[in-house]
């Protein structure tokens, strides 16, 4: 069963609002009225309504008063103007507030289902589009997101010093490799092996020399990362 969508009719004049229930119930409408702009702002605060059609002048607050109201609290509520008197300034003031109809006196049931027509498009025209709901992260996700992130920022860090160490060092070992290798290859006493090995020593000892700022750098960039992704974790 469709939902009824409920309007407001506000008018002192109660043939005005039983007007609109016979012509809209059975158009799909609930017509609710009030006698007044207060009794209006009343019912307004406890319900929802699709639209309200407001006489513009009655005894304490008029209807422009009450579109004005309406407009500021929800700017995409349709009000119609219902009115007998033909006021520039009245209109004016109105269409300022943004009410979306006038409808003049005589009232006919054509231009009430018109009207209360005119109304509900205007509302879907103006009401903004509901946005797809946001995936929301759990606290665990967050904090593994989070250590992910500080991971790649010490390694970050910490990746040009390791790789310009190595860069540095690689033709030092190299050449002291080769010197091993080779005069273990070649010489075959012992003495042999221990000249190969004081050829290759300083080779390979200036190769740690050069490479051992560069690789105490990206450690320390390592490890402070890691106490920062450990304080960050036990902090959250």
């Amino acid at each position: 069963m469709r939902t009824q969508r409920k309007i407001l009719v506000v008018d002192d004049d109660p043939v005005v609002g039983k007007s609109f229930d016979r012509v809209l119930s059975n158009k799909g409408y609930a017509v609710i009225t009030a006698g007044s702009g207060e009794e209006a702002i009343a019912k307004l605060g406890r319900e929802d309504y699709a639209a309200v059609f407001t006489d513009i002048k009655m005894p304490g607050m008029s209807g422009i008063e009450v579109a004005e109201y309406i407009k500021a609290q929800n700017p995409w509520m349709p009000v119609v103007i219902i009115t007998g008197y033909g006021s520039g300034d009245n209109q004016a003031r109105a269409e300022a507030a943004g009410v979306c109809e006038f409808m003049h006196k005589p009232l006919s049931p054509d231009m009430i289902e018109q009207s209360a027509d005119k109304a509900m498009h205007a509302k879907e025209m103006a009401v903004p589009a509901v946005e797809e709901p946001k995936t929301t992260e759990t606290p665990v996700e967050k904090e593994a997101k989070r250590g992910s992130h500080l991971k790649d920022v010490a390694l970050f860090l910490s990746a040009p010093f390791i790789g310009l160490a190595y860069i540095l060092a690689m033709p030092f070992i190299g050449v002291g490799m080769l010197a091993w290798f080779g005069g273990n290859a070649v010489l075959k006493n012992q003495a042999a092996k221990t000249l190969a090995g004081v050829v290759a020593a300083p080779f390979i000892g200036l190769a740690f020399i050069v490479v051992a700022p560069f690789a105490g750098l990206g450690a320390l960039a390592w490890i402070g990362g890691k106490a920062l992704l450990n304080r960050t974790v036990h902090t959250a």
